[in-house]
């Protein structure tokens, strides 16, 4: 049984940072492109980063040069580091992870921006 179990969420004043983790189970991590999504109250989900196996990332363009995504094979963990956050950042993000037509989800973890 393949879990994402997103946590690091919370509320910050904007111009912070957070730290969002996820772990893997149930499936071969290394092999999986990883990434992270978000949805904001009325829109739809959309992508914020995504990493392939071969550790290469790809950001959407609202986030380039203020979130960072990583992974660690090893934990079978997939980060994302958050910085300069803007109340626009302010959705449940979620941990994707993916292989050819497999796909997985996490439950997802609120971040909210806001003074």
């Amino acid at each position: 049984q393949v879990q994402l179990v997103e946590s690091g969420g919370g509320l910050v004043q904007p111009g912070g940072s957070l730290r969002l983790s996820c772990a893997a189970s149930g499936l071969s991590f290394s092999g999986y492109a990883m990434g992270w999504y978000r949805q904001a109250p009325g829109k739809q989900r959309e992508l914020v980063a995504v990493m392939s196996t071969g550790g290469i990332p790809t950001y959407a363009d609202s986030v380039k040069g203020r979130f960072t995504i990583s992974r660690d094979n090893a934990k079978n963990t997939v980060y994302l580091q958050m910085n300069s956050l803007k109340p626009e950042d302010t959705a449940v993000y979620y941990c994707n992870g993916r292989l050819f037509r497999a796909e997985f989800w996490g439950q997802g973890t609120q971040v909210t921006v806001s003074s």
